[in-house]
């Protein structure tokens, strides 16, 4: 005899609340299906490489508190070994470009982390810069990548050696399901033990060692899948811009990525998102205008702002504000 479940009243909330997140998400996959047709494809796979990218570095500061100097080094590993390899080998399909060079920013976090994580907040953060910035000084000495010329003309060439990626629209969704592919892997690791174990880490480390976890080994994980994912928006924004260059691998972009992250809301799913295109639309809006120059500034200014007034990040706040008035 079948016998139904009565639902208690957390419960009934919690299916609630995944019910709408599940219809925020498609939604968000449906403005993002048809954004191209309104705007256009470029900017648009430029913002959704960085907010990978910044996505890839909330995972390491916001989740498991450990603030990153030399993410940069990543980026710049996954586009200059996809552009390599996209360059001197012509009939390599691009898919297969950027899993390699993934891989070796996995490989590169490997090394990075098993030297970082046994240090703990500046000096985390100084180890990692160190050690990005030795990348950066190999980077310009090493034969394959064009030293400061980088390295120009890389060929987008054909998905599964059949879809071309010579148009903007084609390459444009390429680069959105890549984009919903490392989201996921995030928004799986925040929402699985593995990220509420990083949790506990990232509040009272001394606890969850004195509960049996190897919170070294954890570190090293979030550090790699990071990685990983920083390396997987650099080798994407190669093959769309068909260029690898120094820009990506200077600690500069280092400093833009974690402004990305906090502006928008740092521990938060969504905050990197809307920060990199916070970040990227301002970039492109001022480089036209008068204020050209002037544009580092005038995001320090904002960066310093949000610090002040919206403490959690725009996305933080928006969470806040919506927990207050609706639960």
């Amino acid at each position: 005899m079948a016998t139904t479940q009565t639902l208690t009243p957390a419960m009934e909330r919690q299916r609630r609340a995944n019910l709408r997140r599940n219809a925020f998400y498609l939604a968000l996959i449906a403005i993002g299906l048809v954004a191209p047709l309104v705007a256009y494809p470029v900017f648009l796979m430029k913002v959704l490489c960085f907010a990978l990218f910044a996505c890839a570095f909330n995972l390491l500061l916001g989740y498991a508190g450990l603030l990153s100097f030399g993410h940069a080094a990543f980026l710049a590993t996954g586009g200059y070994v996809t552009g390599y390899l996209l360059s001197s080998h012509p009939g390599l399909t691009p898919e297969l470009g950027i899993l390699t060079g993934t891989a070796a920013a996995v490989l590169l976090g490997v090394a990075f982390g098993a030297l970082a994580i046994r240090r703990q907040g500046i000096y985390f953060a100084m180890v990692t810069l160190a050690l990005a910035q030795l990348m950066f000084f190999f980077y310009i000495q090493a034969p394959f990548t064009g030293g400061e010329d980088g390295l120009h003309g890389v060929p987008r060439g054909h998905l599964f050696g059949v879809i071309s990626l010579r148009s903007n629209l084609a390459m444009y969704y390429f680069v959105f399901a890549i984009f919903l592919f490392g989201f996921a892997i995030v928004q799986r690791a925040v929402h699985s033990p593995f990220g509420q174990v990083l949790k506990a880490i990232r509040e009272n480390e001394p606890r969850a060692i004195s509960l049996g976890y190897n919170v070294d080994a954890y570190k090293l994980l979030a550090f790699v899948i990071s990685a990983g994912l920083a390396g997987l928006a650099g080798s994407t924004k190669t093959v769309v811009f068909q260029l690898a260059s120094l820009t990506d691998a200077h600690w500069h972009m280092s400093g833009e990525v974690i402004l990305m992250t906090l502006l928008g809301g740092v521990g938060t799913l969504f905050g990197p998102i809307v920060g990199a295109g916070l970040v990227v639309s301002l970039q492109h809006m001022l480089a036209q205008s008068p204020l050209g120059n002037w544009v580092n500034v005038i995001l320090g200014l904002i960066f310093v702002i949000c610090v002040l007034s919206f403490r959690s990040g725009i996305v933080g706040e928006a969470m806040k504000m919506y927990r207050k008035n609706f639960k």
